[in-house]
């Protein structure tokens, strides 16, 4: 898997309908950006499995340019960045939720749950496309569930953001795990991204219907059940949880835990589970219980979400290469992708 991964290390290409724009950078790295003519924005909305919705309309964009593979650290996030203009404005923040890739249980059409299983090799090409569609987009912290497969495939998608910072694996479990950890080459931490692994981001429980073959057990115990456990809200399987008591668990940690970065300017990303994320998109988007049920979320899609003045506004899927109109929605990003095109030209 790790040869797979630097398979498709390499540069990635931009392009596009777009316009012109200029980038100015003073003494005191205080970084300003204008754009110049009108191109068109994209509103991309992300719809059941992976479907996108596209609507046009007048709007300034960024350049995307062509860059190299050869990465230095040497500009900061929208987050860090203290200029007199962003003092005066409100904090902005990107949230990234991504569902892993396909896990080989996944491939076997067995129910998975939190038994902790790896991907397979389209799991890991799926983490790694997912990683070129959020390259140009600031990370400054990771969550992930404590399940194997949540982690490999934020791990692999990091390989492929422009900045080249390394995933750390935080170890908060106790004061020895905490000192035993510790990195303390300043320099070297600049290169780090924290991950922070929390079971309430863990796949719904599926309790005795783990590692059971999907179709097997329709077979069993009848479609309509089978149907009722999968996708009621409130009705568990037998000795698992329902998808209601894995939004309590995963909600309630977001709110305590991640929120509060997002609201000191932290850009965060999530790599977790189908139902810890519908849960958590039912909250971010006001969903009924009704409406919940319904949502799909395929692996490796990206979602992004722009946290400002306490409000979650949903930015759709990232289009990869192409993503000039998800960046057009908020100036910092469009800076921030600016930022990176114009460091790493060749």
């Amino acid at each position: 898997m790790a040869t797979a991964a630097y398979q498709v290390l390499g540069a990635i290409q931009s392009g596009g309908c777009i316009s012109h724009c200029s980038f100015q950078q003073d003494s005191r790295n205080a970084a300003s950006l204008k754009l110049i003519s009108k191109g068109v924005r994209v509103d991309i909305g992300f719809g059941a499995r992976g479907s996108h919705c596209l609507k046009k309309r007048s709007f300034s964009v960024i350049q995307a340019t062509a860059f190299p593979t050869a990465m230095f650290d040497v500009i900061s996030s929208p987050s860090s960045t203290t200029t007199n203009d962003s003092k005066k404005k409100t904090k902005e923040a990107a949230l990234i939720l991504i569902r892993h890739g396909e896990s080989m249980w996944n491939e076997k059409n067995l129910f998975t749950g939190c038994v902790d299983v790896p991907l397979t090799k389209k799991g890991v090409d799926e983490a790694i496309e997912a990683g070129r569609r959020i390259s140009n987009i600031p990370v400054d912290m990771i969550y992930t569930s404590a399940l194997i497969r949540a982690q490999m495939t934020a791990m692999l998608a990091m390989t492929q953001h422009r900045r080249k910072k390394v995933p750390i694996i935080t170890h908060n479990e106790s004061e020895q795990a905490r000192s035993w950890s510790q990195i303390f080459s300043e320099e070297t931490n600049k290169q780090c991204i924290p991950v922070v692994t929390a079971w309430q981001l863990n796949e719904r429980m599926y309790g005795e219907l783990q590692g059971l073959n999907k179709q097997e057990t329709a077979d069993r115990y009848g479609k309509e059940q089978v149907h009722e456990w999968r996708r009621s809200y409130d009705i568990p399987p037998p000795n698992g949880e329902s998808l209601e008591m894995c939004a309590e668990r995963a909600v309630a940690y977001f709110k305590e835990n991640i929120v509060p970065q997002l609201d000191s300017g932290k850009n965060v990303m999530i790599a977790a589970h189908g139902n810890s994320l519908r849960s958590i998109i039912m909250y971010l988007d006001k969903l009924t219980s009704e409406e919940v049920i319904s949502l799909e979320l395929s692996t490796g899609i990206p979602m992004l979400y722009i946290f400002k003045e306490g409000r979650f506004l949903r930015r759709g899927s990232p289009a990869g290469p192409t993503e000039a109109g998800v960046y057009a929605y908020t100036k910092t990003l469009a800076q921030y992708r600016q930022k990176l095109d114009d460091m790493f030209v060749q």
